[in-house]
This record gives C-alpha cells, sequence and structure tokens, in this order.
C-alpha cells in the first residue's frame, strides 16, 4: 500500500441521533465514512474520511455482476467511565484478508487501517451509545468497481468502513432461541467460500432462514453439504455443545467461519481449565447423545449476540430441548465476561481491548 495522508472532510449537516432504547439494528448510520480505493499496479491510495453519501458506480461494476466482495463486523462500546473500546479489532482485519485472499481480492494493510478506523470512531464518538446492551457497530467492506463483464478479478476496487449505533441484541435479556437443522439445502463445501465473509454466503441462506422460521424456529443449523451429517454452524453463529462437562465446537475445515468470538471463547475456557475439543460431531451423535441425556447445554457465539444459548433443535421431526430452555451456568458465566471486558466492567486480563482514545 502508498503511503498516503488522510484526508478528512467533516459534514456540515449533522444527523439527529435515534433514541438509545429505540435503536433498530442496521438501518441508522452515522455522520462520516471511511472511504480508499485500489488500483493494480498503483496499490491502495486516497484514503479518505468525508460525509456519509452514496455510491456512484457503474453499471457494469464486477460487484454487480460476479459478487466480488468481502466484509467484516465488529463493535465499538462505551463503558461507565466514558471510554471507548474496540474488542480485538486486529483479529477482523486479518479474517478480512483472509477473506480477500479466498476473493482474489488485494490485501490491506492490517495496521494502518485499523489507525483509520480508530479516527474515524474519534470522530464519531458522539454515536457511540451508553446505554446498557447498546454499541456501535463497525463494518468494514470491499467491492468490486471495475467495469467488466469478463469474468475475472477486477483491477479496481473500493475499501470502506460505515458505522451504525445499534441497539441490544437481546431487549428483554438473554433468552434460549429455537433452530432448526438444515437438512435440504447447503451453505458451504470444503474448498468454497464458507471459511470467508462474502456476500453469497449469506443471501444463500435466506430461503432455508425462511422456511425454518415458517415453523417457528430463529435460525438454521447447517450440516456439512457433502454428507449431510456433520455440524457446522447456525446461519450467524458458530456453535458449541456441552456434553458431560466437554465443550464440543466443530473443527475449522475450510467451511466455516473462523469466528473472533469464537476463538475468544475457546481461549477462555482453556484459561478456566474447561475441557474443550474442536473436532467434528454429527447430528446424530448429538441426537444419541441427548437421549442419553449427556448434552448439558448448547450455545452459539458471535459478534451480535456474543452468546446466543440454543434451547431446542428440531432434526426430522424430533425436537432436543435442552436445559429446559433456560440459559445454562457456563453459557451465562462467558456471556458474564466477555460483554464485560468489552464494555470496561470486568478487567481486561488477555489484551483483547483498544482504547480509542
Amino acid at each position: 500500500m502508498k503511503t498516503a495522508e488522510l484526508e478528512v472532510v467533516e459534514s456540515q449537516n449533522k444527523k439527529e441521533k435515534p433514541t438509545q432504547d429505540q435503536i433498530p439494528f442496521g438501518t441508522t448510520f452515522t455522520d462520516h465514512m471511511f472511504t480508499m480505493d485500489y488500483v493494480e499496479g498503483e496499490g491502495w491510495q486516497e484514503p479518505k474520511i468525508i460525509p456519509y453519501q452514496p455510491l456512484t458506480l457503474d453499471p457494469a461494476a464486477v460487484i454487480f455482476h460476479y459478487g466480488q466482495t468481502v466484509f467484516e463486523g465488529l463493535k465499538a462500546y462505551r463503558t461507565k467511565d466514558n471510554r471507548i473500546l474496540l474488542f480485538r479489532p486486529e483479529k477482523n482485519f486479518q479474517r478480512l484478508n483472509l477473506s480477500s485472499e479466498r476473493l482474489s481480492i488485494p490485501p490491506i494493510d492490517e495496521e494502518q487501517v485499523l489507525g483509520y478506523l480508530t479516527r474515524l470512531i474519534q470522530l464519531e464518538k458522539d454515536w457511540v451509545p451508553e446505554t446498557a446492551g447498546t454499541s456501535l457497530y463497525i463494518r468494514p467492506f470491499i467491492i468490486a468497481t471495475e467495469p467488466n463483464l469478463a469474468v475475472g478479478p477486477a483491477k479496481t476496487y473500493k475499501f470502506m468502513i460505515i458505522l451504525s449505533p445499534v441497539g441490544s441484541y437481546f431487549p428483554g435479556g438473554i433468552k434460549p432461541v429455537i433452530i432448526n437443522v438444515e437438512d435440504q439445502f447447503t451453505r458451504a463445501v470444503k474448498g468454497g467460500t464458507g471459511m470467508a465473509k462474502t456476500a453469497g454466503n449469506y443471501s444463500s441462506g435466506y430461503q432455508a432462514q425462511a422456511n425454518a422460521k415458517k415453523s417457528g424456529n430463529a435460525d438454521v443449523l447447517w450440516l456439512d453439504g457433502i454428507h449431510k451429517k456433520y455440524i457446522e454452524e447456525v446461519g450467524s453463529m458458530n456453535i458449541f455443545f456441552k456434553i458431560k462437562g466437554e465443550i464440543v465446537t466443530p473443527e475449522l475445515n475450510g467451511s466455516i467461519l473462523k469466528g473472533i468470538t469464537r476463538m475468544s471463547i475457546i481461549e477462555l475456557l482453556n484459561k478456566w481449565d474447561i475441557p474443550v475439543v474442536e473436532r467434528r460431531i454429527s447430528i446424530d451423535e448429538l441426537y444419541q447423545a441427548y437421549e442419553e441425556g449427556a448434552v448439558e447445554e448448547v450455545f452459539g457465539t458471535g459478534t451480535a449476540a456474543v452468546i446466543s444459548p440454543v434451547g431446542e433443535l428440531n432434526w426430522l421431526g424430533k425436537k432436543m430441548i435442552f436445559n429446559n430452555h433456560e440459559i445454562g451456568e457456563l453459557s451465562q458465566r462467558l456471556y458474564d465476561e466477555i460483554t464485560g471486558i468489552q464494555t470496561g466492567k470486568r478487567e481486561d486480563l488477555y489484551g483483547w481491548t483498544i482504547e480509542v482514545e
């Protein structure tokens, strides 16, 4: 990447901020955004913070036709003593580059871009809400902008960061969700793009999720695309099972997203000397363990919810009900620890947070 001075153009028309107890997810955006462009042979250039505004793209832009794009999701939190913290942002930019490699998109300078993000949040610090459970959602993304209908990687790209204040993921508190085990559609296969955060991975799951919601389920649990038996992940989160005191989570196999929260949970469990193993686990094995009364807790992990307890799995007409539809002791402990570190209520013993000064 070329070394370039960050240009900052402040907005002269500031928006009205939403009421903090009524912030919808992903529909309200701050006054500014970050942009940077890539040209083949010249690298990333012209980093700017500018007023939030629409984009103008050629109708033949590669993003529209071949979906060459990657994105990330992370949050900024306001502490009780009015500091602003980021949670492991360097991991998000590392993962963005992994996704970019899979989609043939040029890498960004992770350290430099983290600096740009910090400057953007400094400018937008008044947008970080202070009500319990709220945060400022951060969406970095890259799109292919070259106008070209030939099938192949673009020669020009735009990297952007937009910010959105969001309310509590669980307005009424953490409640276990009901999830359908998907046996018809396939999310991803090894060698595909399942390990990347790219647009098509999500839209291809909409039909299965819609079908699940018609039956009263909140989301779907995906099985592997070849055998249709090995558990992979839920639509928006990684999945964990507590079986006879041991925590089991599907191993990263090339089709499962390497979750930042997943990574943090595993590190916490190791610190707490709670046995945790990453391995292949089939839906049949899980059902057998359930029938034997060995499944003690099930929970998902992700940026949005942190911890989402699972109260029920529906599989081929069979119901697996966990912990009487109540949050488990370990799920609650993990949620309290992670959110405590994120919001500054608990000491960060792991060096996970970065303060935006």
